[in-house]
């Protein structure tokens, strides 16, 4: 295996690769992971001081890829400092956290994915994912893996109900209607249009595709179009809101529209251009609280406590 030099500081392969910013990738072995991106089949090895990596077929880029791909050249150190002279809670999460990138995904794969994410959890959102890429995608040359699939083989009818036989459910019509509509948009113009755009504008043009409403948005403007002030809000971050920086949010029970938009402008007025990056590492923490006060409760007198599965 090569390696890129690179701490557990800097970069947390668990915590970025199974967060749930992208779904094909599997712990394999203790600090070892393997998923599919650019095309190829990818083991990453953590170690203290570096990340050891393979990809199948191999390229003269493989280094080059992986690097873009975590961001690498981005000064995560400095961030966390500027994060936390912001914020004394953000503080805290980052010293238990350190090293929360945010993956540079292919947008296509990143838009249809979270297509996949409305209602569901991470474990089924994968398997739809690897399903899809199964069904449609080339098959990687000495691997038993799937490259996502070109917006060109998802176009047509037949896709959908293909997609409705592997229990896609509702979503398989958004799928097919999403690639169809993106293949008449010239795709990957149209992609370099909304990188080009303001964050606002590309939310919008995103929120016209089938299936895609402010979440789903602001995932895509995150974590595949380079707009990282995008803040999605779900039930976690609406809870962390609501504890640490907007009380009076408490006497909502359900996330509407405006309370949506106030969630994202307060992170936003708070961590500036890269909102979503430091909202990412709050996310995170959040999750595992609830999974430590979860565990302690089932431990503290044998009675039956609610489960509940995180739903992206």
């Amino acid at each position: 295996m090569k390696k890129i030099l690179c701490s557990r500081e800097q970069v947390n392969l668990k915590c970025v690769l199974l967060g749930g910013q992208s779904f094909r990738w599997k712990e394999t072995n203790p600090d070892e992971y393997s998923g599919v991106f650019g095309g190829g089949f990818w083991t990453l090895k953590q170690n203290d001081d570096h990340i050891a990596y393979k990809r199948i077929p191999t390229t003269n880029l493989d280094e080059k890829m992986l690097s873009n791909y975590l961001r690498l050249d981005e000064p995560l150190e400095l961030y966390y400092k500027e994060w936390s002279l912001c914020d004394p809670i953000f503080k805290k999460s980052a010293e238990r956290f350190k090293g929360i990138r945010m993956l540079k995904q292919e947008p296509i794969e990143n838009i249809l994915s979270f297509i996949c994410s409305s209602n569901n959890n991470i474990s089924r959102i994968s398997s739809m994912v690897e399903k899809m890429c199964t069904l449609y995608g080339e098959k990687i040359d000495g691997t038993t893996y799937y490259a996502f699939p070109n917006i060109e083989t998802l176009v047509g009818q037949q896709v959908e109900e293909d997609l409705k036989v592997a229990k896609f459910g509702y979503r398989a019509k958004f799928i097919r209607q999403t690639a169809e509509k993106m293949f008449e948009l010239g795709c990957n113009k149209w992609i370099d249009k909304l990188r080009n755009m303001n964050y606002d504008s590309a939310k919008k043009e995103l929120m016209l595709l089938p299936g895609v409403g402010p979440k789903v948005a602001d995932c895509i403007c995150l974590m595949s179009l380079d707009h990282l002030e995008a803040v999605p809000v779900d039930t976690h971050v609406f809870q962390i809101a609501c504890e640490n920086y907007l009380p009076h949010l408490k006497k909502y029970k359900t996330v509407t529209q405006p309370v949506y938009n106030e969630i994202g402008d307060c992170f936003r007025k708070i961590f500036k251009k890269n909102a979503g990056w430091a909202h990412t590492v709050l996310f995170l923490d959040d999750l595992k609280n609830f999974k430590e006060v979860e565990k302690n409760d089932d431990k503290s007198d044998g009675k039956p406590t609610a489960k509940r599965k995180k739903k992206y």
